[in-house]
């Protein structure tokens, strides 16, 4: 069963992979995560929370909702969640875990953070197995690209209800 919990410090020991080289260029890693959201608080923005996703009670992958100003390159909507560096780690691919997220997430958002009504992302041009399972859960593109660090980023964008 997959669950999301906030990350919490002991966590990151069950969260140390490596992602192979096609995917370490559409996510970062947790570590990398981690350590953008330090250098964030310490210029005061405590917009970033990172989140542990469970399988079966192990730390099998990681993503973070930024409700930062970061979103606004992606949409206009103050009360909107950015959902980025979503991983799972190799030892747990292949068991639907993102899929499960996908469909979780709502859920988690709606129940912690109660004003929000949209999750906005954006998937590498390149990465159309990530593309396919977003759209399978009702993110929609509508056009709009922006550059990553990879290359050009479709956005996408869900209504939560």
């Amino acid at each position: 069963m997959v669950n999301l919990q906030f990350f919490k410090t002991k966590d990151l020991s069950e969260l140390n992979y490596e992602l192979d080289k096609i995917q370490a260029q559409f996510s970062s890693l947790p570590n990398q995560a981690l350590k953008r959201i330090e250098i964030r608080n310490q210029n005061d923005d405590f917009f970033a929370y990172p989140i542990t996703i469970f399988f079966d009670e192990k730390a099998a992958g990681f993503c973070v909702l930024d409700f930062g100003n970061d979103k606004f390159e992606l949409t206009d909507n103050q009360d909107s969640v950015l959902l980025r560096s979503l991983s799972v780690n190799p030892e747990f691919q292949g068991k639907g875990i993102g899929k499960s997220v996908m469909i979780i997430l709502d859920d988690f958002i709606k129940e912690h953070f109660k004003d929000c009504n949209e999750i906005v992302l954006s998937v590498n041009e390149r990465n159309d197995f990530a593309f396919q399972i977003y759209a399978k859960r009702g993110y929609v593109y509508d056009g709009k690209k922006i550059a990553g660090r990879s290359g050009p980023q479709f956005v996408m964008s869900k209504t939560l209800e």
